[in-house]
């Protein structure tokens, strides 16, 4: 590595890093003034907001933010060195300005590779905390209110509740099906079905059961109480919000295999979520290197018109990358196209700037 990439690369990488801590700090003043009056309401502590809540939702935050402010650090420092001539002089020593990329690049990279390794494992387990922070002491209390529940358990077992309370784990005229090749072959019919802690078990209450054997001949029979195991937790009534956030990689690739396996049908989010955890860290790379061919040229304006078309530009792809995602949240478009689109876009538009712009 030589001395004009370390150059590079220091003053990149911590432009980058002033960047985030600044847009954190100012992001999260705003975020405790407009839930003040949440954390007065329900009273949490101090240091329950301070570490459960607040040092956990700084890398979320971070990482939420760092396509934006990896452009924005591109731009700041590549149109300094512009207006300070900084680069005249790099090329007219014989650089050229694709190799003037590569300290960029591996800034970027760098980058890139740590969000990836954050977003798919260590950022998950701090939602953990800071969702349940948020549903315990912001959202107000859940409560399970689906009516008519249908839901698939295994590969020939179908069950059915008319009604949940998720505050006493208990379920109300519950069925269990046994189908295979369209044929009934088990029903068990339930006034109640609760969950049992200790045994990690469900418990049936004033069952009835009907099955037929193997020559098509119904049994009848009824019991007061049976305990069963079954591929259902009261953790599937419990609330939903940003669950997708506390996942990580394998986590979140289990959870979207078993909903399929139920038969689940509104899944776009966990998917979406998932592949937006492989497009960041291009959407990275691609960033830096739009932000670079946009501010290498030293213009009458200074660095100050350029900054501020980096901001543009940056706030452009956010806008894109939401209206995307939430286009593919409503099934429109396919979630692997729609995470793609803004990088796939935005590479094109790098590529025309590369082609248009004088440099």
């Amino acid at each position: 590595m030589k001395i004009l990439d370390k150059f590079i690369i220091k003053k990149f990488l911590v432009t980058f890093l002033f960047v985030v801590l600044l847009l954190c700090a100012v992001i999260c003043v705003i975020d405790f003034t407009e839930k003040n009056d949440d954390f007065i309401k329900t009273q949490p502590g101090l240091h329950a907001i301070l570490f459960d809540y607040y040092l956990n939702y700084i890398p979320y935050l971070a990482n939420m933010i760092s396509p934006i402010t990896i452009f924005i650090a591109t731009v700041f420092v590549t149109a300094r060195m512009a207006a300070r001539t900084e680069i005249i002089a790099i090329l007219s020593s014989g650089v050229s300005f694709v190799r003037m990329l590569v300290p960029y690049i591996m800034g970027s990279a760098l980058v890139a590779v740590i969000t990836f390794f954050l977003t798919g494992w260590v950022i998950p387990n701090a939602n953990k905390t800071r969702v349940a922070f948020e549903v315990q002491y912001i959202k107000n209390k859940f409560y399970f209110n689906g009516r008519n529940v249908h839901i698939k358990i295994g590969p020939e077992t179908f069950v059915y509740m008319e009604s949940y309370n998720n505050t006493i784990h208990t379920g109300y005229q519950f069925t269990i099906e046994n189908i295979k090749n369209r044929q009934l072959l088990k029903k068990v019919k339930a006034e109640k079905i609760i969950w049992q802690d200790s045994t990690k078990s469900w418990r049936l209450e004033n069952c009835d059961i009907r099955f037929w054997d193997t020559k098509g001949k119904e049994h009848v029979g009824a019991v007061a109480k049976m305990d069963t195991v079954l591929n259902l937790y009261p953790k599937d009534f419990e609330s939903q919000h940003h669950l997708y956030e506390t996942f990580t990689n394998p986590e979140l690739n289990d959870y979207i295999a078993e909903a399929k396996s139920r038969g689940a049908d509104d899944l776009e989010i966990y998917i979406i979520e998932k592949y937006i955890r492989f497009t960041y860290p291009f959407a990275i790379i691609i960033l830096t290197m739009i932000g670079v061919i946009l501010s290498a040229r030293k213009t009458r304006e200074g660095a100050g018109l350029q900054i501020a078309l980096g901001f543009l530009l940056a706030f452009i792809y956010i806008i894109f990358f939401i209206m995307s995602r939430s286009i593919a949240q409503t099934g429109s478009i396919d979630p692997l196209l729609a995470t793609w689109l803004p990088n796939i876009v935005f590479s094109l538009i790098g590529v025309f700037l590369y082609k248009t712009v004088p440099r």
